[in-house]
């Protein structure tokens, strides 16, 4: 007698997958945010070490925020990219609750982050929903075209270009810290991953 193998379940877009993936992206950027501001306050400025931890940092929460939710609903087909970004964004009000809750009181940030929304501590949150929504769209959608491909290698591609363009940026001499200049080059390189994702289906 011989045994097939069911294949493995794809596009799952459920309530359960993804408010528990929501809550596990949402915990695991706590978790991030918090190791930044520790990074910031206890890493030596000297030899670049501070800077260097804190784009590892950047792009690590920036890979997990992309790839993790379309990998936990097996994005294949729009069913599935549709669950990742469901997924980034209840990741990002599982934060934003953290954050009111815990971070703020503890006064984690400086006071320069609020000054930029004028003195108010909301300013971010609208910006924070749409990115983390926006980073799990894209990552479901250069997930579902790389099929079977392995986490490590979906995410190479995004990885490799984000070191590009972050050294382009440096070289050309814009004048924002390395870290920023790091997730503004993973976001653009991750939206062009999914876009040439999308011509090559279409």
């Amino acid at each position: 007698m011989s045994a097939t193998v069911a294949p493995a379940a794809s596009d799952r877009s459920d309530f359960r997958t993804v408010t528990v993936g929501g809550a596990k992206i949402g915990v695991a950027t706590a978790i991030a945010v918090v190791a930044f501001l520790a990074a910031v306050r206890l890493v030596p400025l000297a030899g670049g070490l501070r800077g260097g931890v804190l784009v590892l940092l950047v792009l690590a929460a920036g890979l997990a925020a992309a790839f993790l939710p379309a990998e936990w609903t097996a994005a294949r087909s729009t069913e599935g990219i549709a669950g990742a970004a469901a997924v980034g964004l209840v990741g990002t009000v599982v934060f934003s609750a953290i954050d009111i809750v815990l971070l703020r009181p503890f006064k984690a940030y400086p006071w320069t982050w609020d000054a930029i929304g004028g003195g108010s501590t909301w300013w971010y949150l609208p910006i924070w929903w749409m990115l983390g929504t926006f980073l799990a769209w894209m990552g479901g959608i250069v997930t579902a075209a790389s099929g079977d491909a392995t986490l490590a290698r979906r995410a190479l591609p995004a990885v490799a270009g984000t070191i590009i363009v972050a050294a382009i940026g440096r070289l050309a001499g814009v004048p924002v810290a390395l870290p920023v200049v790091t997730g503004a080059a993973f976001t653009l390189v991750l939206a062009a991953l999914a876009l040439v994702a999308l011509a090559r289906k279409g």
